[in-house]
């Protein structure tokens, strides 16, 4: 199984998007599954179910922070090469999906009862959500 269909299996299994998207990442990049899954734990629904950058997105800047971040504060090659894959993966996943924002990707405000239960009601989970993490992997796939 490659690392989109783990994601996505993982997705169905209920881990948020961020941690469906980072942990697939994870063994590879040093860090231990259950690690990796708390970390991402509190970046699913656009932060904590705030709405703002998508979890897919986050587990992906985080993939990158861990592959190309800098460990040493006179690294700046390392800080540029992070942002500029972060910039690279935002600008294709905008021109597929219009935004990285939660709340413009889904068309639900998760921070209120009333959004997360239209959320729920619509299967945005199955409908938009299941296509941000495999799409935020493909991308992955290419850019690491």
């Amino acid at each position: 199984m490659d690392k989109t269909d783990q994601a996505v299996n993982l997705f169905k299994q209920s881990y948020s998007c961020s941690q469906s998207v980072f942990s697939v990442y994870a063994k590879e990049l040093g860090v231990d599954m259950d690690i990796a899954q708390k970390i991402a734990g509190a970046f699913g629904g656009g932060m904590a179910r705030m709405g703002e950058t998508c979890g897919a997105v986050t587990g992906a800047f985080m993939a990158i922070g861990l592959k190309y971040g800098k460990t040493d504060p006179e690294d700046k090659a390392a800080k540029e090469k992070t942002y500029d894959v972060v910039r690279k993966f935002v600008d294709r996943f905008k021109s597929i999906h219009g935004s990285i924002v939660c709340r413009e990707l889904t068309g639900c405000d998760l921070g209120t009862p009333e959004g997360l239960n239209e959320f729920k009601e619509k299967n945005i989970h199955e409908t938009h959500c299941v296509r941000y993490v495999k799409d935020a992997v493909d991308m992955l796939e290419r850019l690491l």
